[in-house]
């Protein structure tokens, strides 16, 4: 019986898979843990200081208060143009 080790012609070629298969297994682990710290931190979008997110800026607030019925029209209207006034348009091609 023939093993590895005592095989007159060496250990052949596929010997070069054995470091190949560690560099995959090496580069894998690595990237798995790196992507693992790099959620743990918030990733790329998360602002540190930024400004808020669109959903929560005071002009949503309004359109979510008068979607859910808290508010009427009119309120709505009179509140829009006093947010209008201090924090401007946010999309500006949006509905007038």
């Amino acid at each position: 019986m023939q093993t590895l080790a005592n095989w007159d012609g060496g250990p052949g070629p596929w010997i070069l898979f054995f470091p190949l298969i560690w560099a995959v297994v090496v580069i894998g682990a690595v990237t798995l843990l790196r992507r693992a710290a790099w959620r743990g931190r918030g990733g790329p979008w998360r602002a540190m200081n930024g400004p808020r997110p669109a959903g929560d800026s005071p002009i949503a607030v309004l359109g979510r208060r008068f979607a859910s019925g808290e508010i009427d029209e009119d309120e709505y209207w009179r509140r829009l143009s006093v947010l209008e006034e201090q924090f401007g348009r946010i999309g500006k091609g949006g509905a007038a």
